[in-house]
């Protein structure tokens, strides 16, 4: 399967030259992200592709965007491949909000607050990883589905430490990373 981490975010344009978390709720994509996002849908162009699997946050649903105007998928919203909550930005939108940003999704699946409501620990999003990692495995559409996801999701799904808007080949009957570097 296709793991692309989001677009840059303002979360990530400020974080990343201050180090200080900047207090952004569910960010948006720069300009700088709506281009990665566009170079992400450029490279996935040629690929056969069936699904597509969103995590509720503003910044994956931007980023995907692009792919679905030249694909036409099945998309699963699905809150289990949300980022580690661990700072602001990690606080999503309730459904009924994204429902009117995005109206061509269904978020009625979705509880209220479907983020986490504290920081998350490593072994709880290692278990979201792995649980991904079974029902992925046991799916027969894994090659031509494609995840919009985040950083801290992605790594802890293979050890890799991804960048805005970088694509992953990844094989989810791979067994789980031994070991995991937290440090970004």
């Amino acid at each position: 399967m296709f793991l692309l981490r989001h677009g840059e975010s303002y979360f990530n344009l400020h974080y990343s030259a201050t180090r200080v978390d900047p207090g952004i709720e569910d960010p948006e994509l720069t300009q700088r992200g709506l281009e990665q996002a566009q170079a992400a849908a450029a490279r996935l162009a040629g690929v056969r592709l069936t699904r597509m699997i969103i995590s509720p946050y503003t910044r994956a649903l931007q980023t995907a965007q692009p792919i679905l105007q030249a694909h036409r998928l099945r998309v699963d919203i699905m809150h289990e491949v949300r980022e580690r909550t661990a700072f602001v930005c990690d606080v999503g939108s309730h459904p009924d909000l994204l429902a009117e940003k995005f109206p061509q999704h269904d978020f009625r699946h979705l509880p209220p607050n479907w983020w986490h409501d504290r920081r998350e620990t490593t072994e709880e999003t290692v278990a979201r990883a792995n649980a991904f990692r079974a029902r992925m495995a046991a799916r027969d559409d894994d090659a031509t589905t494609v995840l919009v996801s985040h950083w801290g999701f992605i790594l802890a799904l293979t050890g890799v430490s991804a960048g805005n808007g970088e694509i992953l080949e990844y094989d989810p009957k791979t067994p789980a990373p031994e070991q995991i570097s937290w440090h970004h």
